[in-house]
């Protein structure tokens, strides 16, 4: 296999996997201290963007600025599970290593993580109960205009009850630039179109959310093959919070307002 740059986002100091195929990489870097060798502010960047693009800044950089074969991009607590070890809040984590990527990467053109399944509401419906649904309505206006070949998947996130989330994948280059062009001109146009200062800090981030489903919009319309990982957390899940905030969001109409 060619060589394989999976980025870690990080916007703080963190404990991450110093082996290939790991490249951490700062988010959100412009006019801050560097702890980082590589940042998002470098090159032909978006790093101003962080605020409300999130990792996509991190994916963009990668896209613009890696010659790797193959690209990819985790978070720093966020991984796909494998064989590779190192040592996160005094634990031993394993997350994919390149030996499981070659191995993947083989039978596969992208890795995903699972599908994320939603039992009680569609893909839709359940962003509209938790974030404003306006900037993700617009999505769909902008490709019907821009990419009409694939409105019709888009409109099918009202009847799907699963996605790949996290905005985390392993690509071949070829597909991984292909996707990225056609990301990032939806979300350039999107953030043309919409006021996002009128959102709070936390919904202001609508950008990195609604590239969570556009991913199987892409995937789905190419028919590009993919294999699934599990995804494994460093940190504690808060379920109860989680619980909490979804049956408020669905019974109350409140709004989410922190990541859980």
């Amino acid at each position: 296999m060619g060589n394989i740059g999976i980025f870690i986002a990080l916007h703080k100091q963190y404990s991450y996997p110093k082996s290939v195929p790991y490249i951490a990489i700062q988010v959100g870097a412009k006019d801050k201290e560097k702890f980082l060798d590589v940042s998002d502010d470098t090159g032909d960047n978006i790093s101003e963007k962080n605020p409300y693009f999130c990792e996509l800044t991190a994916l963009y950089w990668a896209w613009k600025n890696s010659d790797c074969d193959y690209l990819g991009l985790v978070h720093y607590r966020r991984y796909f599970k494998g064989r590779l070890k190192f040592e996160v809040n005094g634990k031993k984590k394993g997350v994919l290593s390149k030996e499981e990527c070659d191995g993947l990467l083989r039978k596969a053109d992208v890795i995903l993580p699972k599908k994320r399944k939603y039992y009680i509401e569609t893909l839709y419906s359940h962003y509209a109960h938790t974030m404003y649904v306006e900037p993700l309505d617009l999505t769909g206006e902008i490709i019907k205009k821009k990419y009409g070949d694939y409105y019709a998947e888009f409109l099918r996130l009202k009847k799907r009850r699963s996605a790949h989330i996290f905005n985390m994948a392993v690509m071949k280059k070829e597909i991984f630039d292909k996707y990225c062009e056609w990301l990032f001109s939806i979300l350039f146009e999107l953030e043309s179109e919409v006021d996002f200062t009128k959102y709070s800090d936390f919904h202001a981030r609508f950008f990195g959310r609604i590239s969570e489903l556009l991913l199987d919009v892409y995937i789905n319309v190419n028919k590009i093959k993919y294999t699934e990982v599990k995804v494994i957390s460093v940190e504690k899940t808060k379920w109860l919070k989680k619980i909490l905030g979804f049956l408020g969001a669905k019974l109350f109409k409140k709004k989410y307002d922190k990541s859980f």
